[in-house]
């Protein structure tokens, strides 16, 4: 599913801050649960940037798999990890839909691995 949820986060990369909000689904409530989170994300295929996971997500519901946009922010089934894209990418089988950046995609986009720090906004789970 990708309903929109009310559950704003931050994904901060050096002194820039990425305001996004999670989608109203099983894997996107487990990922809440595992913040705040920092991840080494490394570029993958000039398209996204990809990251470990401490653990595997729950796909309960979940689709077979979905067409990312840019700015989407998603989770790789088959490899256990994040992926956050900054190019738009053709339909994935195994890609589930977390929740999408609201602005400031263009730090995502910078060359090379980089480390994000990712918390839910104001700290709560709303």
């Amino acid at each position: 599913m990708e309903r929109p949820g009310s559950m704003k986060i931050n994904l901060k990369i050096g002194d820039t801050v990425l305001p996004a909000t999670l989608f109203d689904n099983a894997a996107a409530r487990d990922f809440a649960s595992l913040l705040p989170l920092t991840l080494a994300l490394e570029d993958y295929a000039s398209t996204e940037k990809v990251g470990d996971l401490p653990k595997r997500l729950s796909t309960e519901d979940a689709p077979d798999g979905t067409d990312p946009s840019i700015g989407d922010i998603t989770y790789y089934a088959p490899w256990g990890n994040l992926a956050i894209f900054y190019r738009d990418f053709g339909y994935s089988r195994g890609l589930v839909k977390l929740g999408r950046i609201d602005a400031g995609m263009e730090a995502l986009a910078a060359p090379g691995s980089l480390t994000v720090t990712i918390d839910l906004a104001n700290g709560t789970k709303e």
